[in-house]
Order: C-alpha cells, then structure tokens, then sequence
C-alpha cells in the first residue's frame, strides 16, 4: 500500500468517527426534546459516582435471616446418646441441644428428654466439631425438657432466650439443628410460626394411653430426626422454642413443633436447680373412669350411671396428702376446686399448671356411690 493510500484510509476513518460523534449528540438531544416535551425532565451528570453511591451495592448487607442464623447458629450443639448394650458393644443416637448459660467454668445445655434417655454416657459436639463428655443434671419426661453441663472451656457462643408471649402467628421462625445426625450439623429451615397454644397428648410410659398434654408452638420450618432438642429462632436471633417432634404421616406437610420458652424457662430452672421439677403432690395411683368396664362401675362400685368421667383411686399411699385427707380406693374424684375432670390428664393440667405447692383443694369425690367433699393440702413431689 502506497503512502498516499494510507493517509486516504486514515482520513476516512476519522470522518467516520465525527459522524458517529455526530450522531450520538444528535440522539441525545432527541431523546431530550421528546421527553421534555413531555414533560419529564432529565438531568445528565457526568460527574464520578460518590462514596456514598458505591455503598449501595445490592447484596452487600446481609439478609435478616442470615444475621439471625449467625446470632444464634453457634449456641447450637450436636447430643450424642451413647447406650452400652453390652460389654463390647455401644450404640448412639444423635440430636440437637442449645447452650444458654456460661457460669463459673460450666455451660449449659437445654435438650429433650427423649435425646438423652436411657443414655450411659452423653457426650456435645459444639458447632467446631470439639467433643466434650456432658453431665446430665436434670431430665423431665412431662415437659420433654433436659438440662445438660459441660466445661465451657470451648465454648465461644450462648443463646439469648427469647419471650413465647412475643410470638405472633405469620411471623418468620427459623429451626436450626442437625438433621439426620451430624453430617447434616448446623442445618438451618425457614418458616412461620403457624400456631400458638396447641396441645399434644404425649404418652410417658408407653402403654397406649394419652398421659398429658404437652403444650407446643406449631411451625411449617422443616423439623426431621436429629432436630429434636435445637433451636426455633426469630428474626433477631432469640430462642422462642426447643424443637421437640412433627407429625410424620404421607399426606402431611409442615407440622413441626416447639416448646414455647415461657414453658421451658421455669423446668430448665428446677432441672438445673434441683435435678427434677418439683410438682404438687397427692400420693395416689389413679386411673380413668372411662377405661373400667361399665358394670363395674355401677355393680361393684355404685357410680351413678348420669356419671361418665373422672379418675377412680387405685391406691393410696401411706402418709401422703392423700392419705391425711380420707381419701381411698376406689374413691373417684370428678372434680378439684370445683373444674370438671374428665381425666387423668385433666387432674395433672390442673394441678401442675395451676395449683402450688403447699395449697388446699377441695375434691369431688364418690364413694360407694354417694357424692362427698374432700380437702387435701397439695405438697411437692
């Protein structure tokens, strides 16, 4: 190519550029006189982003849930319940505990009962994956709540405890535990709360029979095995439940559920206090009328036949409140302080919910078919 051609092609391309120059002032100042003819106004800032806009990038801050996880996630522990069957062979369960408590070189850890029963030897695996050997001091089988102790030499991070009373239906409810054992450890499920109040009849000695009711908050936050014992979080990472169950069924979703902290808070104190809550008392094996046979009821023991609840007295134990009100076999109590009792598990909600230690109530009671009153001085357990 000749030196004449060069400086050609080098003209033509600077002619080119001025008209795409050209071009684009052109566009701009059409797009302009369109919109403000309009009657929007635009404003053209050339100028370089401030400090201040550079610190709005999306995604920067974290989101809600993930501050929340971070509070509380590491309060967070794994339980493994190590039963010896014999001599040379163990085997060991997993589930989930929450720390709440550092205090004179000890924490402490708040579970189910039915991660910790019938252990030999319980053990914590803190969120680093650190094993420590765990003292059991205390379990209670009504609440499904226990409380575990262990050196808190490596322990970085305790829970805050939150208020049940605070908890609204719809509210967002993170459970955080370890699904499935620990390979799973830390798992984190989102939901709501989707109910407040609900009652589950739980039965303690496994023979069939509802023996309380275990009061619960209900959530659609995934609960799977190993969750038992973990935390039910709200958004400002505070503990509002200890993940207790979820009803396991093919065409159900979503029903988890928690004990609320007002509930746990008082057993966690008499657990960590006393090894066990101390309850008002009767002293009486009893069991519900509407479990005997009908003509028992009304050939042996006269009951009224208008008379179709209660618990009948299977035994009285010696020198117990019981015993010093008159109370006997085959008594059958239908009423305490005056409120229905349809059942076992009637009496128990009343006197462990709303009765106290040391308080007299008067009993309904028949006896050989004849309708007297009863007063017993409840004393604890």
């Amino acid at each position: 190519m000749t030196t004449e051609q060069q400086q050609q092609r080098r003209r033509k391309k600077r002619a080119y550029f001025a008209y795409g120059v050209f071009g684009a002032i052109a566009a701009l100042f059409l797009v302009t006189t369109i919109f403000q003819w309009k009657g929007i106004s635009i404003n053209i800032n050339t100028e370089q982003p401030t400090a201040q806009a550079n610190e709005l990038n999306i995604g920067k801050e974290k989101e809600p849930v993930t501050q929340a996880v971070e509070k509380a996630g590491g309060a967070v522990v794994g339980i493994s319940n190590i039963k010896q069957s014999s001599p040379m062979s163990q085997k060991s369960g997993t589930g989930s505990g929450v720390i709440y408590k550092k205090e004179d070189g000890k924490a402490y850890i708040v579970t189910n009962h039915h991660v910790v029963e019938g252990a030999s030897q319980l053990e914590v695996i803190l969120n680093d994956g650190t094993k420590i050997e765990a003292e059991l001091e205390g379990s209670d089988p009504l609440t499904d709540l226990a409380v575990l102790k262990i050196n808190d030499q490596h322990v970085k991070q305790v829970a805050e405890l939150g208020k049940a009373e605070d908890v609204e239906v719809g509210q967002t409810a993170i459970a955080i535990g370890n699904p499935l054992g620990m390979e799973f450890a830390g798992s984190a499920t989102k939901g709501i709360i989707s109910g407040l109040n609900r009652n589950i009849p739980v039965d303690i000695n496994k023979d069939g029979q509802q023996d309380w009711q275990t009061e619960v908050i209900q959530t659609d936050a995934a609960i799977n095995p190993g969750n038992s014992g973990g935390a039910l979080i709200n958004l400002q990472g505070e503990v509002i439940g200890i993940n207790t169950m979820k009803i396991a069924k093919n065409e159900v979703e979503g029903l988890g559920f928690s004990i609320p902290m007002d509930v746990a808070k008082p057993v966690i104190k008499d657990l960590e206090t006393n090894g066990e809550v101390k309850r008002p008392y009767m002293g009486v094996s009893l069991q519900d009328v509407r479990q005997i046979p009908a003509n028992i009821l009304t050939d042996q023991l006269n009951l009224p036949p208008d008379v179709q609840h209660g618990v009948i007295v299977g035994g009285v134990k010696t020198g117990s409140p019981a015993a010093k009100a008159g109370l006997e076999q085959n008594d059958i109590i239908t009423e305490i302080e005056g409120n229905k009792i349809e059942s076992l598990v009637d009496l128990r909600q009343y006197l462990y919910k709303e009765a106290e230690k040391g308080q007299e109530v008067e009993l309904t009671v028949y006896r050989n078919g004849e309708k007297i009153k009863s007063n017993l001085e409840l004393s604890a357990q």
